[in-house]
C-alpha cells in the first residue's frame, strides 16, 4: 500500500470571540480539539444540519461555522467545494455523544434532519450523513448533562501505521494513548482519536469534503519550537496577519489525513496531520 500524506496547519490568534469560546481545557502540552474543517459543496445545506442537531451558527464575514460543545465546525474552505466523502478516506468518520439518543432524534428529524439508524438497529446509536458525504456517527451517555457534544474523529489505516499514529499523536499533542473495545485510541480534550485497521487503501482527506480535523493549542510559537525540537518539518513558515492577529503555520505527515489545530482566545492555533520526513506534501 502507498504511503499517504497529512498536512497539518496551525494558526493562533490573540483576539478573543464567541467563535472560538469555550474550547475544553487544555492539557498539560496546552492543547486541545480545535475543528473540523469542510468543504461544502453546500454551505448553507451542511449548516441546516448542523444547527438542526442543536449547533450554534457563526457567521465571521463571508465565513460560515457552526459550534457545538468541544469542536467548532468550519462550512467552507476557499471557494473550492471538495470532492468525496470521509468514507473511503482515512478520517472515515466523525462523531458526538448526545444524553439520549432517541430523544435527540426526534428534534432532529422534526428540524428536517435526515437520520440513519444504529448498527443491527441499536437504539443508543445514530448515524447522521450530510449530502456531500461526510459522516457522523452519534453515540450515547445518558449521564451527559449537555444535548450534544464533540465525541471523536475515527481514522482508518494501513494495519502497519497505527501504533505509529497512536504513538504520535499522544507524544506530540500529550494525548493519552489508551484502548477502547481492544481498538487503540488517544484523549485529547474535547475528543478522542480512534484508529481501525482499513483493509484497503484509504485516500488523504486533502480536497475531500471533509479535508482535515483541527486542534488548538495554548501558544503557537512555543509549540513550534517544541516539536521542531521533535523533528517535525513545518510546511509553511510563520506568519501573522496583523489586521485580525491570526497566525498559521503548517506541517505534514504521512498516513494520508490533514488535522489543522485552531487555539482558543488568547491563542488560537490549527493543525493538520504532521509528518515523516521522508515524504513530502505533494503526495496528499
Amino acid at each position: 500500500m502507498r504511503s499517504l500524506i497529512a498536512g497539518l496547519f496551525l494558526a493562533s490568534t490573540m483576539a478573543a470571540g464567541t467563535a472560538f469560546a469555550q474550547p475544553a481545557p487544555f492539557n498539560d502540552v496546552g492543547v486541545t480539539m480545535g475543528h473540523w474543517h469542510l468543504a461544502s459543496k453546500d454551505v448553507q445545506a451542511n449548516k441546516k444540519i448542523f444547527v438542526g442537531m442543536g449547533g450554534t451558527p457563526i457567521t465571521a464575514g463571508a465565513a460560515e461555522s457552526v459550534r457545538f460543545p468541544g469542536v467548532l465546525i468550519n462550512l467552507g474552505l476557499g471557494n473550492a467545494a471538495g470532492s468525496g466523502g470521509s468514507q473511503g478516506s482515512v478520517v472515515n468518520h466523525v462523531g458526538f455523544i448526545v444524553n439520549n439518543v432517541q430523544e435527540q432524534v426526534a428534534k432532529w428529524k422534526a428540524n428536517g434532519v435526515a437520520v440513519l439508524p444504529g448498527n443491527n438497529n441499536r437504539l443508543d446509536q445514530a448515524y447522521v450523513e450530510t449530502p456531500d458525504g461526510v459522516r457522523m456517527e452519534i453515540l450515547e451517555d445518558k449521564t451527559q448533562t449537555m444535548p450534544i457534544r464533540h465525541e471523536h474523529v475515527h481514522f482508518f489505516l494501513p494495519e502497519a501505521e497505527i501504533a505509529k499514529a497512536q504513538a504520535w499523536y499522544a507524544k506530540t499533542f500529550g494525548g493519552k494513548a489508551g484502548t477502547r473495545n481492544n481498538a487503540p485510541v488517544v484523549d485529547v480534550p474535547g475528543g478522542q482519536l480512534r484508529f481501525t485497521k482499513a483493509d484497503t487503501a484509504q485516500a488523504p482527506t486533502k480536497g475531500r469534503v471533509l479535508d482535515h480535523i483541527g486542534f488548538d493549542v495554548k501558544d503557537l510559537q512555543a509549540f513550534i519550537r517544541k516539536i521542531e525540537a521533535e523533528g517535525i518539518k513545518l510546511d509553511e513558515p510563520y506568519r501573522k496577519n496583523e489586521a485580525t492577529g491570526f497566525r498559521s503555520t503548517g506541517v505534514t505527515r504521512r498516513v494520508g489525513t490533514r488535522s489543522p489545530s485552531s487555539g482558543p482566545a488568547k491563542a488560537r492555533t490549527r493543525w493538520l496531520c504532521p509528518p515523516y520526513d521522508a515524504f513530502n506534501r505533494n503526495a496528499l
